[in-house]
């Protein structure tokens, strides 16, 4: 499948805010290196069972026929009478973008109308099919006939919208122009592509987020920062490294750690840090029915081998034992809500101590959080499972990362290890909530379960390099973490994908039983 599920999901690997990027009129530009050239590359061989292997060409193949289907419903009700969705053209054009090089670019007009282009590099005869078969889409949903020429050249007048929609063939490239009033983007690139310097990077990207959300109804739930990447494979990983703009402002530096060392032991399959985000988090809609106050400003997250349910977070806080009443009343305002009736697949109560609330009701797990007290202060610890007694101190190789200047974000796993306890954990967490799970014999959960196995080590850092900027990079065997493929996995799977609301449809009422993988054997709810 080479580089398609990279491509679909770089966006997802961070989640963060907003600021200006230095080209205000740019909505979007990506480029791909294409498949077929990267797969020529002698550092494409460390991937092959990631994006070659019969199961990546299956999810590729079932992800295509959807995409094929989606314009169609999107403009549904703007085609003409009788027009066909267009997905038995559209579906082979999707196997080019993946197999060859192709530029996009999406910018804002003085007249309000953003226009996009899109060049990919292709031979006469694909050109052909292109020509063709985006002709024939264009006049059934526009009723407007269209005439290519001998080269197969074309373009799609509306009296409102003149030079609507232009097909060109620019020596070895296609130029597919859309906007409104006068194209400027494809004479543009016709201009430059010869001065183009050839780039070693797979894939690199440039959105401006908040005006993509502007014009993809789906993306307003998301709140993703306005970001600059490359993706690379100069060794054995692939390397990602970039920007992201946040509108919260830095200026004041970040905090010094503070870590619960007495909590926190090895050995570990998983380890984050992140601090100075307290700011931000304070601006997300979806965070705040469950921040307390004042919000943390630290926090650390860690899994333990031994088993599946170890994953413990911590964060510190002024005074535990209000922190803990604050959460404790939160979470029964949740639990509680009229609305929430049906949401469970089981009821489920927080119950607290003096210094501990546990959740009762959860199959499986025993969900709890305390308050905690430690030389460096005092912390409120969460963890799915119960902790066990410290063992052996923290490496010194830890303390060296966090030392470094300015770094705010830091994450490292053994993705192999840590996939199977997050797919615990996810699957457990969707019956609970009567959402619809991976199921075994899903496309994009054989592929997991194909490439995981595999997945070494992965590290992500974020520094702050500015005041509203940061500078990430990571190095992974995968590109991705557990938790980012186990997220595009539910999307890539999800009812109304290639929907982004992140809304995973309600779990069919006759599926009342816990869909387990292979790596986990859970016996249906009721079971003796």
């Amino acid at each position: 499948m080479k580089n398609l599920l990279v491509l679909l999901t770089l966006a997802l690997a961070v989640t963060v805010s907003r600021a200006a990027l230095p080209q205000p009129d740019l909505i979007a530009q990506i480029h791909f290196a294409g498949g077929q050239s990267i797969a020529s590359r002698p550092d494409f061989s460390a991937f092959t069972n990631e994006f070659t292997s019969v199961e990546a060409r299956n999810l590729a193949s079932q992800t295509f026929d959807k995409l094929s289907r989606a314009p169609g419903a999107w403009l549904k009700t703007k085609m003409a009478s009788g027009a066909t969705d267009g997905a038995a053209q559209l579906r082979p054009l999707f196997d080019d973008l993946l197999a060859s090089e192709w530029f996009f670019e999406a910018r804002d007009t003085a007249g309000g109308s953003p226009e996009y282009l899109l060049a990919i590099r292709l031979s006469n005869e694909r050109s052909q099919v292109w020509s063709k078969n985006l002709a024939t889409v264009l006049q059934s949903w526009t009723g407007i006939g269209i005439s290519p020429d001998t080269s197969g050249n074309w373009r799609l007048n509306k009296h409102e919208a003149p030079n609507l929609f232009q097909f060109s063939r620019v020596g070895e490239w296609v130029v597919i122009d859309c906007g409104q009033n006068k194209l400027s983007l494809g004479g543009k690139f016709s201009s430059e592509i010869k001065s183009q310097p050839i780039s070693t990077n797979w894939l690199t990207m440039d959105l401006n987020w908040p005006r993509l959300a502007s014009l993809i109804p789906y993306l307003k739930g998301v709140d993703f920062p306005e970001t600059k990447l490359a993706l690379s494979a100069a060794d054995k990983n692939l390397h990602l490294n970039g920007k992201f703009f946040l509108l919260e402002n830095f200026a004041g530096g970040l905090p010094d750690w503070q870590m619960p060392t007495n909590t926190i032991h090895q050995p570990f399959v998983s380890f984050t840090a992140a601090r100075g985000w307290g700011a931000w988090l304070n601006t997300q809609a979806w965070a705040r029915p469950y921040l307390i106050s004042p919000t943390p400003n630290q926090f650390f997250i860690w899994a333990m081998p031994s088993i599946p349910f170890q994953t413990f977070i911590a964060a510190p806080v002024p005074n535990a034992a209000d922190a803990l009443a604050q959460s404790y009343a939160r979470l029964n305002s949740i639990l509680e809500a009229p609305q929430n009736g049906n949401v469970f697949f089981s009821s489920i109560q927080a119950e607290m101590t003096n210094n501990e609330i546990h959740l009762q009701g959860v199959p499986f797990i025993a969900p709890y959080m305390q308050a905690v007290t430690e030389k460096s202060g005092q912390f409120l610890l969460a963890g799915a499972f119960p902790n066990t007694p410290r063992s052996k101190p923290l490496p010194p190789e830890l303390f060296q990362r966090l030392a470094l200047k300015n770094l705010a974000f830091y994450h490292w796993e053994i993705t192999a290890e840590r996939f199977p306890q997050l797919l615990n954990l996810t699957q457990l967490g969707m019956v609970m909530t009567q959402h619809q799970q991976l199921e075994a014999d899903s496309a994009a959960l054989k592929w997991l379960q194909k490439i995981t196995p595999s997945l070494g080590n992965t590290v992500t850092e974020i520094f702050q390099t500015g005041a509203s900027e940061m500078t990430f990079t990571r190095s992974a065997p995968g590109g991705l973490t557990a938790f980012e493929f186990l997220a595009l996995a539910h999307w890539l799977e999800a009812k109304n994908f290639p929907g982004c609301d992140l809304k995973l449809p309600p779990r069919p009422k006759f599926k009342n039983r816990l869909i387990a993988p292979p790596t986990m054997q859970i016996p249906p709810p009721g079971a003796p």
